[in-house]
């Protein structure tokens, strides 16, 4: 919070403490209780203040006793008693040194400010949006959610051994079972998951006394690459830590149903995690087997173990390593020793222990480490608070629930606590004022047998609550603030209207808006053009006269810009599918994306491409034909781009980029960040490494495999090299001969890519957004910018013009010049747009938070569609300024320069060929531009009017330049809120013509003698050389032909009266 913002102080001259003027400023928490001083201070008083403890040399320091601040303050800031400026000098001298400074005095202020923050944080209620019921497709008890911060997932598992993955929007994407070689599955529970950021693994506890280590970068089957046995007992909780400073040091804590908690100390965890056998080296795909007497006998130097039994036999429920107690705490449902805090001294074996007994015992715990204090979920109803210091009695206990506490988490930020009950009760504490703020009655389904996980994802405001196989959600709505909302649910796309020089935007909630570029006025909506079906992308024909809106439940719309739906295209079969992207060609409409839910119905929907052709748009519902190339990715489809002649490429979540002819719909080719491979015939699945890899990594396998359904981990998991969008640099003409990249990519975890698509090469890599996710990325058509936006609503400008320009043979990974860097947006950024609109590059951007920002290139204020206040882009958005010399020469030139003729070719409107989208169409609407009105728009009345706006603008000595941004004419409602009236500017003395000021020398009559005589014409029978005749008008040849012609007429008429006479004979 900002220090104007949190006093909310006044700007203007402020009167005496008693003057009722002085309710504008902050008052204090208490509400009816009289205002302090430092809580009233202005501005303007600061800084009267800040004069008074200016010295008169730099070196000094200007100290005040309590009387002589007391007297100065009282003068200098002219209002104010001088018993509460010595009230506020007490509060200041806390150390009774008897004087102060301005240094003592702004951190007073800054420290009461910093407070009076978090007192607001404290008491803020979160609101949430209605329960939502995820569609998971376990059997069995869920057992634990995590979400995995370097690909911005979220696992779930649950105790038949299921691995549930989804996507960051809580889509899922993929489930795959994890068992053991020991037992079968039906014999077998998982019991606990975590995940190791730090080695990119994850490890699960099953019943069979084991805990398995799978590599989530592994390109096998999810194969399994360490294995723990020989443990005394069943694991049935673990917690991982590992030091952001130094990822080598981690620790993995667990708990069994013995009573024993246990933890392996890691200290050169990114090397290996354990010893590897000299036999393991051969096949790195092998499981290595480890055994937990190994671990205690010291043979693996890269480890150690530590352990206590202080439980006595009670299952160990929650057990978590904390790095700032240097402790491992644990706790059961015993009502001794119920809270076990152990640490190690250094050059000591065994572990030091302390405990907390709980009535009842507890079922979970959690820390926080700034308010140091443990907060346990009590059987007996109550939810404690222990400072791990004083294990004699609580610091705290909350009292409000009437069934057993059986989860807790702290809300780090706020400073409060979540807690959770059997009878499906969750309610918000107030740790300050230990009160609960929030109560919320779930609406749980019923079951006597109720298994509950609870977890709380604090980055994303998310709360998982499971009962038994059902996984719930709790979302958090974003706070109320005074940005402006362009939609009122998440924008999902945005396009620019080069036509209309507009806007068109989509959200969640299946509405459709545009916007004026100029001004960002909305001017129409649509609503429910899909019923209440996200819209997910939508597209613009050829000729930016049809709008193609595509959505969640499987169809594609295509609409005029009066909202009359011409066609409706069926993609997903009668179901629900993610549709990605909407390629409108000449002849086809591509259409990439996946199925939602139902993985086995159309097991390779996603990994085709769906075609239409234009030919068959002659009814209302259009049926997708096949694609004549078949299945090529091993993947989901997520985008495409097209380069003419006939170049198509696809895009897959696998990072495959796949090469095609659009005109036989026939790949040729596969690149990807780690291999390349041609496509001669379906056999031809090896793939071949890139020389300009730069990565150690195992070969992909065969497509026959994937198609099997045979998925890495990685694949789903990570997606690092996942390709969710691609742009040609179709600016770049001579790349053919120069090797330079034509192609960019980008995904994955924030990287951008650069291909040369001719040499079939990837050229440069670099990281554009580290730790974030996915990006999306758009391109100017001059190619000389690239923008790039991920998931925390960061967007960067990135100056490619001369990058990767010329091919090389190592890869370059060094990023081009970053121009800007800036959030705009709270929430992710869903789509971009560059247009450049009266030649200002404009970026238009949507997210999730609900708005559409554009802001240009060279820093200009960010401006929201939607906001109260329009703008002006010639206001709003700077231009390069050109050199006022130049102007006047060019319009010197442009005086004296005849103006020529608009040939057909030079036409001011240059027609684009009618899209097949609108062949059928004859509706007259306002929007549409029709040839008509063009032709009637004579050549010669547009020379006349460029001829008038020269000479105007030479007339006023200056150059009006026309530009789009300019307000239009536009019928529209409310567009002349947008012109500017302003005063007429005086004209220039005009000076007299000559003729004007001497009168005689140009119209007196002239003597007679002086005028010359006009000679007499000739007579016309004089002139004329020969008789007139007709015929000499036309050419010969016209005549000749006449000639033949009645020749040819009468024989053919005498013939025909002959044969008619001998026929009457």
């Amino acid at each position: 919070m900002s220090y104007q913002n949190a006093l909310e102080l006044n700007k203007g001259p402020q009167p005496g403490s008693n003057s009722p003027g002085r309710a504008g400023g902050a008052t204090t928490d208490e509400g009816p209780c009289p205002a302090l001083l430092e809580n009233q201070l202005s501005v303007g008083d600061f800084c009267k203040i800040q004069s008074a403890f200016e010295p008169s040399e730099p070196c000094q320091t200007i100290c005040m006793s309590r009387e002589e601040f007391m007297q100065r303050m009282t003068e200098i800031v002219g209002w104010g008693t001088k018993e509460e400026y010595g009230e506020l000098f007490d509060k200041v001298d806390v150390a009774q040194d008897g004087f102060i400074n301005w240094d003592k005095l702004t951190s007073f202020m800054l420290l009461a400010l910093y407070e009076k923050d978090e007192r607001a944080k404290a008491t803020v209620v979160p609101q949430w949006k209605d329960l939502e019921f995820l569609p998971v497709k376990h059997k069995d008890t869920v057992q634990k959610v995590i979400f995995l911060k370097s690909s911005s997932r979220y696992l779930t598992i649950s105790k038949e051994g299921l691995l549930g993955i989804w996507g960051e929007n809580l889509k899922l994407q993929e489930t795959l079972p994890i068992t053991s070689d020991t037992t079968k599955l039906k014999h077998l529970w998982v019991t606990s998951l975590v995940s190791l950021e730090n080695v990119n693994k994850i490890a699960v506890a099953f019943t069979s006394k084991e805990i398995c280590f799978y590599d989530l970068l592994s390109k096998g089957e999810f194969p399994c690459q360490y294995k723990l046995q020989g443990l005394k007992g069943t694991p049935i909780c673990m917690e991982y830590w590992y030091d952001p400073l130094d990822a080598n040091e981690s620790v993995l804590s667990f708990g069994d149903i013995t009573g024993k908690v246990q933890a392996i100390a890691f200290t050169a965890a990114l090397i290996s995690l354990f010893e590897r056998p000299a036999s393991a080296h051969e096949d790195e795909e092998a499981t290595v087997t480890i055994s937990w007497a190994e671990l205690l006998s010291g043979y693996h130097k890269c480890c150690y173990t530590l352990e206590h039994n202080l439980h006595h036999g009670d299952w160990v429920r929650q057990v978590t390593y904390n790095a700032s107690l240097d402790a491992i705490i644990s706790s059961t449902t015993s009502n001794t020793n119920t809270v076990v805090l152990a640490w190690r001294e250094k050059s000591k074996e065994h572990l030091k222990m302390t405990s907390f007994d709980v009535a009842e015992g507890i079922h979970a715990f959690d820390y926080h480490s700034q308010l140091n204090l443990i907060a346990t979920a009590g059987i007996n109803n109550k939810v404690c608070l222990w400072n791990p210091y004083v294990v004699s009695k609580p610091v705290g206990v909350l009292w409000g629930h009437s069934a057993s506490v059986i989860a807790v988490q702290f809300f780090t930020a706020r400073k409060q606590l979540f807690s959770f009950s059997k009878d499906k009760v969750l309610r918000l504490w107030d740790i300050q004022h230990q009160l609960s703020i929030q109560r919320i009655a779930c609406s749980f389904p019923k079951s006597q047998d109720l298994r509950c996980l609870f977890h709380f994802d604090e980055a994303h405001g998310r709360l998982f609550i499971s009962f038994n196989n059902q996984l719930a959600l709790l979302a958090m709505k974003s706070e109320a603030s005074t940005r402006v909302k362009s939609h009122k649910t998440a924008v999902t796309c945005v396009l620019y209207n080069s036509v209309l020089k507009q806007v068109i935007s989509s959200d969640v909630g299946s509405t459709v808006s545009f916007w004026m570029i100029d001004t960002g006025q909305k001017i129409k909506q649509f609503t429910g053009c899909h019923g209440n079906a996200e819209i997910s992308t939508m597209a613009l024909d050829a000729n930016e006269t049809r709008l193609l809106t595509g959505s969640t439940d499987g169809t594609i719309k295509v609409w005029d810009f009066s909202g009359y739906c011409h066609h409706t295209l069926n993609v997903g079969r009668e179901g629900a599918v993610d549709i990605s992207q909407i390629l409108v060609l000449k002849k086809t409409i591509l259409v990439t994306g996946w199925e939602r839910y139902d993985y086995h119905s159309y097991p390779f929907l996603g990994m085709a491409i769906t075609v239409f052709r234009l030919q068959n748009f002659n009814h209302f519902f259009i049926q997708p034909e096949k694609w004549k190339g078949g299945i090529q990715h091993r993947d989901d489809i997520l985008c495409a781009a097209f380069s003419p002649p006939q170049t198509l490429v696809t895009g897959s979540y696998d990072g495959e980029i796949v090469l095609w002819n659009n005109s036989t719909e026939k790949a040729h080719y596969v690149l990807h960040p780690d291999y390349q491979r041609l496509l001669k015939s379906k056999s031809d699945t090896e793939p071949q490494k890139l020389s300009s890899a730069g990565r150690s990594r195992s070969p992909r396998p065969c497509p026959n495999q994937a198609a099997l359904g045979a998925h890495s981990l990685e694949t789903h998991t990570e997606g690092n090299d996942a390709v969710v969008g691609l742009c040609f640099l179709e600016a770049r003409k001579t790349t053919a001969e120069t090797g330079g990249a034509n192609l960019v990519s980008c995904g994955g975890s924030g990287y951008v890519r650069f291909w040369d698509t001719f040499k079939k090469q990837l050229l440069a890599e670099f990281l554009a957004h580290g730790g974030v996710g996915s990006i999306i990325m758009s391109t100017d058509k001059s190619n000389q910018y690239l923008t790039t936006g991920d998931l925390d609503g960061q967007l960067k400008i990135w100056d490619i013009e001369e990058y990767c320009l010329n091919s090389s043979k190592s890869k370059i990974t060094q990023a081009p010049a970053l121009i800007r860097s800036f959030r705009p947006h709270e929430d992710q950024i869903s789509s971009l747009e560059m247009c450049k609109p009266g030649g200002r590059l404009l970026i238009i951007s949507s997210s999730a938070d609900c708005s559409i920002c554009v802001t240009d290139v060279s820093g200009a204020p960010v401006w929201i569609f939607g906001q109260a206040k329009h703008w002006q882009n010639e206001n709003c958005f700077s231009l390069p300024k050109r050199d006022t010399n130049l102007m006047k020469s060019e319009i010197q030139e442009e005086s004296i320069r005849e103006i020529p003729l608009l040939s057909k070719k030079e036409s001011w409107l240059d027609l684009p060929e009618h899209s097949l989208l609108d062949k059928k169409n004859k509706d007259d609407t306002t929007f549409n531009v029709r040839p008509s009105e063009v032709i009637n728009l004579g050549i010669k009345y547009k020379e006349r009017n460029i001829f008038r706006k020269k000479t105007h603008n030479l007339y006023n000595g200056e150059v009006m330049q026309k530009s789009p941004t300019s307000p239009k004419t536009y019928c529209y409602e409310g567009a002349f809120r947008s012109l500017s009236i302003r005063a007429l500017k005086e004209l220039p003395e005009v000076k007299k013509p000559a003729f004007l000021l001497d009168l005689e020398t140009y119209f007196r009559e002239k003597p007679e003698e002086e005028c010359s005589q006009i000679p007499e014409l000739p007579l016309l029978s004089e002139t004329l050389k020969a008789v007139f005749d007709e015929k000499n008008l036309f050419p010969k040849e016209i005549l000749d032909r006449e000639r033949r012609a009645k020749q040819l007429c009468q024989e053919t008429s005498s013939e025909v009266k002959i044969k008619r006479n001998k026929k009457q004979l």
